[in-house]
């Protein structure tokens, strides 16, 4: 490895000219790196907004498969009986490297590629000098995370260790799943044991609270290393289980009970439990959705992530059905 402090006029205009851009990128660093409170206020504030659409969804920081719900559904087959109509039941962007306890990018445009071995940056020369020998090539180095006042250039037979290496594009699109939140179902059933018991043999209705947070789609993306993936998450089913061996699956939220509906007593249009519970009981209902997050990076790969979110409970109790004779 050879090293030189100085090099032809078009050599001192290149690293001119990087110094003043890298200066600039350098100063938004150190700006950025005083603002860590404000940064988590922002954070607390997102978490809090979060809650408030959730309809009153708490999940520790981070964890989104947590028990919601919702209380307050009518009973099917029974429209003259009152109660509340249910509304909706229960759920530079590159890699970032560190350097002296200081997160700094994995690549920058006007630095090059960074070595977490040596700490430093390593940018090609373009165009090469003419001299250079054969089988080697020039590079720009900026050491110490990118301090220019350790700059200097270096001649090498090969690549510094990571250089160019292009990142995985899943882990990019798990990254970017990492920074969006599916939020799991929040619940709506009738009947619901808080409201009244149903009856064996009638219809149950069941819905969950509609919404990008809850069935998509939601977009974000990630980049690194000069490759960017975008991803787009929706649901494409939720799974209710009955509590009694069955499932029932459904494509969509699902629609709201109303005790004095169009069709009230009747079957739900589109997520419901037809035939309804054969015996009388009590029963905990939950569901699950299904997601699928498709991805696209830039370099013209794609693929599929698989997620699911599970709510938690809502209860319904059965009763036999009374024959009244005379």
């Amino acid at each position: 490895m050879l090293t030189r402090g100085g090099g032809d006029a078009a050599a001192g205009a290149r690293r001119d000219s990087v110094r003043r851009l890298a200066g600039i990128g350098l100063a938004l660093l150190l700006a950025a790196a005083v603002a860590p409170p404000a940064a988590a206020a922002g954070a607390a504030t997102t978490v809090r907004a979060a809650a408030a659409r959730a309809g009153g969804i708490e999940c520790p920081v981070g964890q989104h498969d947590c028990n919601v719900w919702d209380d307050d559904p009518g009973t099917p087959g029974r429209p003259g009986d009152g109660g509340d109509p249910g509304d909706g039941g229960g759920s530079d962007t590159g890699g970032k490297c560190q350097w002296n306890g200081r997160v700094i990018a994995c690549y920058d445009e006007d630095l090059g590629w960074f070595d977490n071995g040596s700490g430093c940056y390593y940018k090609l020369e373009e165009p090469q000098p003419p001299d250079t020998p054969e089988g080697k090539q020039w590079y720009l180095v900026t050491c110490d995370g990118g301090d220019l006042g350790s700059q200097h250039e270096e001649l090498l037979d090969a690549p510094p260790p990571g250089y160019g290496t292009p990142p995985d594009p899943e882990e990019l699109a798990r990254r970017a799943l990492a920074s969006i939140s599916l939020l799991p179902p929040r619940l709506g059933v009738a009947p619901r044991r808080s409201k009244g018991p149903g009856l064996v043999g009638l219809p149950v209705w069941m819905w969950a609270s509609p919404g990008e947070d809850y069935f998509g789609p939601l977009h974000a993306s990630a980049s690194d290393r000069g490759l960017t993936v975008s991803i787009t998450a929706e649901v494409d089913r939720i799974v209710w289980d009955m509590d009694n061996g069955e499932k029932v699956t459904c494509t969509g939220p699902g629609t709201p009970y109303e005790v004095n509906g169009a069709n009230a007593g009747q079957r739900s249009p589109d997520c419901g439990y037809h035939e309804g519970y054969p015996r009388a009981d009590k029963y905990d209902v939950s569901a699950t959705t299904f997601w699928t997050v498709k991805w696209q990076s830039s370099g013209g790969e794609s693929g599929e992530i698989t997620q699911t979110r599970t709510s938690g409970t809502a209860q319904i109790q059965i009763d036999e059905l009374q024959v009244v004779t005379r």
